[in-house]
């Protein structure tokens, strides 16, 4: 194993590639503008969803340069340290709150840049270099600050980002087959509405409101899923209790949670049993009416609750009780019949992607460290992860 080379960030950096600091015109339509809630945590990869676009003129001359394959997206502002890689050749803009890390190849591999920077060293380091409270960020000029140790043979390098690489594409697969299920579904369910009936969405489905359980929380127990819980999955700010709650108010893997206040969104919960907050409903579909078929007639009516909620002259917007009594159209029930077992199976086989992945991502977060401090060897970390990939 090659020795770790203290190095500082810029060292092995090419180019810093940053906007102009302020914030560009945005259109509907044209390139995408990836922004820091398009940087997960749990993917390698940026993920292209709620983004906004520029025109060809903004994309053109507003930036200095655009992202490249292999560059490293870096996080300045909000969440400072988050990172993800550029993979395809696709064009896109940053917003000014991150930058993209060109890597310089004769210096360092730029897979394993990426995972040297997600490690919790690197993290802390990050962490006590940023400032501001409020919004915490991470001065660009601060990068020279930032100094780490580095495997000094590139080929070890190489072998370290291939093996967790290994891991993050697998999670991608998962991520793709999941979309790809959901998006199956939905065309079998629209092509069920031929023949439908017209019933209120609570003819279908019970909606079970979660209460205030982060008041006084013991820290211990289960999980408090809040809207950030279904939003960003589980992280350091996330609640715990151990008290004891009626079955409707708990989350298992397969449950359909809806958040009702703010965003308005849908999630087929995967993680761990949790306890359910206030502002999210626990949908419980009535007899007679698969959870595939709940979902799909929610899915058809969220952007109206959207729209509904838009309209709210409040801080945070959000429907109400009596638009769940509103009718929609239903298909029939020798529809739902007939097609229920492809639904059923599009919707299990989705969720056991997602359950997978957790897995897998637990088992790369478990490899990262050890792999960069050098207590489990490269080949020793390729057999464990071939057995799951």
């Amino acid at each position: 194993m090659s020795q770790l080379v203290e190095r500082s960030l810029p060292d092995l950096l090419a180019v810093i590639v940053d906007n102009r600091g302020r914030s560009c015109p945005v259109t509907d339509v044209g390139f995408p503008l990836i922004a820091t809630n398009c940087l997960k945590d749990d993917h390698k990869y940026p993920v292209f969803e709620n983004v906004r676009y520029v025109d060809s003129e903004t994309y053109e001359h507003w930036f200095r340069g655009h992202p490249e394959p292999q560059d490293i997206l870096f996080v300045c502002k909000g969440s400072p340290g988050r990172v993800a890689m550029v993979s395809d050749p696709v064009p896109f803009c940053i917003a000014q709150d991150m930058v993209a890390l060109r890597v310089d190849v004769r210096e360092a591999d730029p897979g394993y840049l990426y995972y040297r920077l997600k490690t919790p060293d690197v993290r802390a380091k990050i962490e006590n270099l940023h400032v501001g409270t409020m919004i915490p960020h991470f001065k660009k000029g601060d990068f020279g600050k930032l100094t780490f140790g580095v495997h000094s043979d590139i080929n070890e390098q190489r072998a370290i980002a291939e093996v967790l690489g290994a891991l993050d594409d697998k999670i991608a697969t998962n991520t793709t087959l999941t979309e790809t299920a959901d998006e199956l579904s939905r065309a079998v369910f629209t092509s069920m509405l031929s023949d439908t009936t017209s019933r209120p969405l609570s003819d279908v489905a019970e909606f079970v409101n979660g209460k205030a359980f982060t008041k006084n929380a013991s820290g211990t127990g289960y999980v408090v899923i809040r809207i950030a819980e279904l939003n960003s999955g589980f992280s350091g700010s996330t609640v715990y209790n151990d008290i004891d709650v009626a079955d409707e108010h708990l989350a298992r893997p397969g449950d359909l949670l809806f958040a009702w206040s703010g965003s308005l969104t849908l999630h087929r919960w995967f993680r761990a049993e949790g306890i359910i907050n206030q502002h999210i409903f626990k949908v419980i579909p009535k007899d007679g009416y698969p959870m595939w078929c709940v979902y799909g007639l929610l899915v058809r009516k969220l952007d109206e609750f959207k729209s509904i909620a838009a309209d709210k002259a409040t801080t945070m917007g959000h429907i109400q009780r009596r638009h769940l009594d509103e009718p929609v159209e239903v298909p029939v029930q020798a529809q739902i019949e007939r097609n229920d077992a492809l639904m059923t199976s599009l919707w299990q086989r989705a969720l056991a992607a997602e359950e997978e992945s957790l897995g897998l991502v637990a088992m790369r977060d478990a490899l990262l460290p050890q792999l960069m401090s050098g207590r489990i060897r490269v080949k020793d970390a390729e057999q464990i992860v071939g057995d799951v990939v």
